[in-house]
């Protein structure tokens, strides 16, 4: 038997010896490379952080003692360290472990985590009630793989630092997903304050500084502890978190699990706010995720021996590649827009762009309300930005969007990929509010496309629209097909929908990826009497009040089908609008209703809340005549 499968807790782990501890670390790797090689996940975070996360587990008393660990797609190994391994290898599967951290899953899963930046915040949260109630337990925040990008994280150091309660932040610094500021943090601090040399010589300014106020006074005092500072940041380059109030501890090497169990060990002995910088190796380990640490972060399923997916890509590009393609395409036409993402140029398509447009491109890291003012920023020069954000994302700048953009009624256009259900990657990141939460925004254009083409047309649309924000949205999935070259693809005109079936007794009105399934839908009401119109409302606001009037005049009962919350989305806004006008027309919302979703595949998703032709069908068929109003 392994070493690793007789680790059922962490107290097993604390049975073996230090020597056995790096036979340890290699069967992890070899665990984790085998099981998401079938899953997919985030493996290159998890291989840097093996020898980090044993050192925790050896050092510290979890669950009594709080590790917390930020993003959570960090954690795989924590995950089997920690009584999970039998079932690692469901990791992200239906009914399985999550991709991330989550507090039902597990004791030791102290703070849910799957947006970055929180966990700082969090153990401060940890810190503060465990003084509060008079607990004697430690707290540590794992910060890093990018985290260091986002305003949070230092939200939390900042209140954190000067409080002086216990807590301990340990910064993993793999070098990747660092915006230039951070990086060059990161890379001063390259000598160890906790040297003995320089607090021999830290102590004996200060010394010397006591010696001259007694006998000179205050100036010279003045004048001293300026030479003290200079000391301290000649020796001491952790200086910047140490004016954030924290002692700093580093760098120390994160692969050697010596070192690491003795710098945790010292450290975990002392109070008050302290760091501790840790250098890891993305991708450790793994050839592949070494060689390329940005497309190995997380990806689908793989051959461990190849490198190559398991599933070969073929048919149409995904909507995510048109977006990639399509802005560098329409940057060759017009050299008035530029493009923002926030640490996603890979995830967002938009490498391509950045590639052959570097100086029109901005990463400006994981910092997602940072970008959405950095945006009204420039559009209120005459540039016009283009910020490619996942959905979930999007939601963390949401108060930036209405203070910044909305009431200036500034031109930003937002492109928000990974919008609806995203299949494996779970509740965390879900894209399923952003319908309602750009309805709620006054002067926002929200629009949704069908196909590809369409999403290049809306783009262009939102290029030429300049009285206040626009946006679109698009799925985690393949386009229906691939789209015409983007010099043949037209704007689309502004706050229109598009008759695709005409019809009298029933309207079904598609949102972007719902209008195929709701021409399916329809096919199958024909079949069996009915006669059906069907829309493709690519403008979810404004809405297109011609058609709209048409189709209520003719159809007392209208489905809207979306992709999305029901809750205060596209059909809870429709309907508020028909009531006014036409009390007598039922308005059916169908979407996803409110709960957390569970992670799948989208496929399977789509299909367990009925958002498929046959699921459409089946709803309307089912639809009584004296309801007024459903699923609201």
């Amino acid at each position: 038997m392994s070493l690793l499968d007789g680790i059922q807790s962490p107290q097993d782990l604390k049975q073996l010896t230090r020597d056995q501890l790096p036979v340890l670390a290699q069967e992890i790797r070899e665990r984790l490379i085998s099981c998401c090689s079938h899953t997919g996940g985030h493996i290159g975070a998890s291989l840097g952080v093996v020898e980090l996360a044993i050192g925790l587990l050896y050092t510290f008393d979890s669950p009594t003692d709080k590790i917390l660990w930020d993003v959570g797609h960090q954690a795989y190994v924590w995950k089997l360290l920690t009584g999970r391994n039998d079932q690692f290898p469901t990791l992200r599967q239906p009914g399985g472990l999550s991709g991330f951290l989550k507090r039902s899953e597990s004791p030791h899963d102290h703070f849910g985590a799957g947006h970055a930046g929180t966990t700082m915040s969090a153990a401060f949260g940890m810190a503060t009630a465990r003084d509060l109630l008079g607990l004697d337990y430690k707290v540590a925040a794992v910060v890093g793989d990018g985290a260091l990008t986002c305003g949070l994280s230092y939200e939390g150091m900042n209140n954190a630092g000067h409080s002086g309660r216990d807590i301990i932040l340990i910064v993993n610094d793999n070098g990747m997903s660092i915006s230039p500021n951070v990086g060059a943090i990161s890379t001063a601090l390259g000598r160890i304050v906790a040297n003995p040399m320089t607090n021999k010589v830290r102590d004996k300014v200060k010394g010397v500084t006591h010696a001259l106020g007694e006998v000179f006074g205050p100036r010279v005092v003045d004048f001293a502890k300026n030479v003290e500072e200079s000391v301290k940041n000649l020796f001491s380059e952790g200086m910047f978190f140490e004016e954030l109030g924290f002692r700093y501890f580093g760098p120390i090497d994160g692969h050697d699990l010596p070192k690491v169990c003795d710098t945790l060990a010292f450290v975990r002995d002392l109070s008050g706010p302290r760091v501790v910088h840790v250098l890891t190796q993305k991708g450790k380990g793994f050839g592949f995720a070494e060689s390329n640490r940005e497309k190995w972060h997380g990806l689908a399923a793989y051959d461990p021996i190849t490198g190559e997916a398991r599933k070969k890509s073929s048919g149409p590009p995904t909507w995510t590649q048109v977006v990639g393609q399509g802005l560098t395409d329409l940057a060759k036409e017009r050299e008035d827009f530029v493009v923002i993402t926030a640490a996603m140029p890979s995830g967002t398509g938009t490498k391509a762009f950045q590639e052959e447009f570097p100086e029109r491109f901005f990463d400006v890291g994981i910092a997602e309300g940072h970008a959405v003012t950095f945006a009204g920023g420039l559009a209120t020069q005459g540039v016009r930005p283009i910020c490619t954000i996942y959905s979930t994302f999007l939601q963390r700048g949401f108060d930036n969007i209405v203070h910044d953009i909305a009431v200036q009624r500034l031109p930003v256009v937002f492109a928000m990929d990974r919008a609806g259900l995203v299949g494996e990657d779970g509740q965390t990141h879900m894209g399923l509010y952003d319908i309602a939460y750009m309805l709620a925004v006054p002067g926002m254009t929200v629009t949704a496309p069908k196909s590809g083409a369409e999403l290049i047309g809306l783009l262009r649309t939102g290029l030429d629209h300049v009285d206040g924000p626009f946006c679109t949205r698009y799925p985690r999935d393949k386009a229906s097909s691939a789209p015409p070259a983007t010099g043949d693809i037209p704007a689309i005109p502004y706050g229109t929908w598009e008759v695709l079936s005409p019809g009298h007794d029933i309207a079904l009105l598609g949102v972007g990826t719902m209008v195929e399934p709701a021409l399916e839908a329809a096919a199958l009401l024909r079949e069996a009497g009915h006669d059906p119109v069907v829309i493709n409302c690519r403008f979810l606001k404004p809405l297109d009040e011609k058609v709209l009037g048409a189709i209520l005049e003719n159809c007392k009962t209208v489905v809207t089908i979306e992709e999305g919350t029901v809750v205060n989305g596209f059909g809870a806004y429709l309907a508020g609008r028909v009531h006014q006008s036409h009390p007598g027309v039922r308005v059916i919302p169908i979407g996803v209703p409110d709960e957390l979703v569970a992670q799948a595949p989208r496929a399977q998703q789509l299909a367990h809340y009925g958002l498929t032709g046959d699921g459409i069908y089946q709803r309307v068929l089912a639809l009584r005549p004296e309801a007024a109003v459903e699923s609201l």
